[in-house]
């Protein structure tokens, strides 16, 4: 039986060289705790016969725990699927102007909440509002910190225990679980669902809205399509039936264009000046998808709706950050500038030429010394133009087994996320930044030094 008392103690080893090393590291408190646990490691192997091993086996056990403990699981990635809007991979990457904007907020201090003119305290809810009024027309705005945010608190301002009329096909689910009905009961919103799945009147709407309510809820199918034997009423026609009842008509966006999708070859995604053209009262939509800034609740609309909204106790417990608003001006600011399609990384993904794409793609192969750029297909992604595809060219490359290959690629550093098909490793330029091809030749080298075989088993 392994004689325990042979081990050192935590002290004795916290003397050694290699401990100091450690401590100057990772601080003494976050050292001692990893010492302490390599001894009962040690100790829970050796009573299963295990022999104990030395000092220095000890520390490097240490070491191992340390590097693991402090390891960040937030890591940046090179984006290779050709999925614009990836929502597991942070969705819209972020402009030059963005990221400054938000270096130069977080370094010090700002002017959250600070009156330069009063000197006195000011309010965090003006930034960012002027240049939403001037881009889309409407009369007031507030910023939250997402979409679904954004509409619990309409709700929960506007329509508290009160009815609430919308569109059986409108009930839908997003990402994470996220469903229509619940954030309404969370609310205290009464829901009042009319029509059917695939079949929703003007009337039905009507006869709702002869009923007291609170509101009209237009919900835009962003990540879905409904086809076949369908009708449904114009966003237009659903606002006129709400005004002529005296309610509002709030639409619930979702991905919050503000250019028009169609000059890229794209079906039309509505856009945030359409709903207002078209009698919305309120508009919600998300910053981080093809507005292409940072993760963000966009709530516009007329002004008389949007103080009470603001007034809220909810509005402050869903408040965004001096970081996201800075991010948010400064790409709202791109914009204004027209130079979106320049200057934001999505629209700039989104407007990339197919035959610019085939180009890098036929340089990385050159590079390796391996692949060939074959025809594919980019998505938007992020719940937003569901079905539509964009024409690219990536780079493909025969590997002997392709799913350990892309599992050493997400092992690089920084991991290098692409995708498989028929075979075939695929890498898509679409996505991966201009700045970050250097370490994405080096992350396929790599992965390629251990898969010599040109075809797959």
């Amino acid at each position: 039986m392994t004689d325990l008392r042979a081990l050192p103690s935590v002290e004795q080893l916290l003397q050694t060289a290699q401990a100091a090393d450690l401590t100057a590291r990772y601080g003494r408190p976050l050292t001692v705790a990893a010492v302490r646990a390599a001894l009962q490691q040690t100790r829970a192997a050796a009573a299963q016969g295990a022999p104990l091993p030395d000092r220095a086996h000890l520390l490097a056990q240490a070491s191992d725990l340390l590097a693991a403990w402090t390891r960040p699981s937030l890591l940046p990635v090179i984006n290779a699927t050709g999925v614009i809007l990836h929502t597991n991979l942070g969705r819209a990457p972020l402009s030059a102007a963005a990221l400054a904007a938000m270096d130069a907020v977080g370094r010090g201090y700002s002017t959250l909440e600070f009156d330069l003119e009063s000197g006195r305290r000011g309010s965090r809810l003006i930034h960012a509002e002027a240049l939403l009024t001037r881009l889309t027309g409407a009369e007031a705005a507030v910023v939250v910190n997402n979409n679904a945010a954004a509409l619990l608190l309409a709700l929960s301002a506007l329509a508290a225990r009160r009815r609430v009329v919308i569109a059986r096909s409108q009930l839908i689910e997003i990402g994470g679980g996220f469903r229509i009905p619940e954030v309404m009961k969370q609310s205290g919103a009464r829901l009042v669902e009319v029509g059917t799945t695939n079949k929703v009147r003007l009337s039905d709407y009507e006869e709702a809205l002869a009923e007291p309510a609170a509101l009209a809820l237009h919900a835009h199918a962003s990540n879905f399509r409904i086809i076949g034997f369908t009708e449904e009423p114009s966003l237009a026609e659903i606002a006129a039936a709400a005004h002529r009842a005296g309610v509002p008509c709030l639409d619930d966006l979702g991905s919050g264009a503000l250019l028009p999708t169609e000059r890229y070859g794209l079906a039309h995604e509505p856009m945030v000046q359409e709903s207002l053209a078209a009698g919305a009262d309120l508009v919600c939509f998300s910053g981080d998808k093809l507005l292409g800034g940072p993760q963000a609740g966009i709530l516009l609309g007329r002004a008389d709706l949007l103080a009470k909204i603001k007034k809220h106790p909810l509005a402050r417990a869903v408040r965004a950050d001096k970081t996201c608003l800075a991010a948010l001006s400064a790409t709202l600011l791109h914009y204004l500038r027209d130079e979106a399609e320049q200057a934001i990384p999505v629209w700039r993904m989104i407007a990339a030429r197919p035959e610019d794409l085939r180009a890098r793609a036929q340089a990385w192969a050159q590079a390796l010394g391996r692949g060939e750029a074959t025809a594919s297909e980019s998505t938007v992604g992020g719940g937003s133009l569901p079905g539509e595809t964009l024409p690219t060219f990536v780079l493909s490359l025969a590997v002997n087994n392709p799913d350990r290959f892309l599992a050493a690629l997400r092992r690089a550093s920084p991991p290098v996320i692409a995708r498989a098909a028929q075979g075939q490793v695929l890498l898509d330029p679409r996505t991966v930044l201009p700045e970050q091809e250097t370490s994405l030749l080096a992350a396929l080298r790599q992965a390629l030094n251990h898969f010599q075989k040109d075809k797959p088993q």
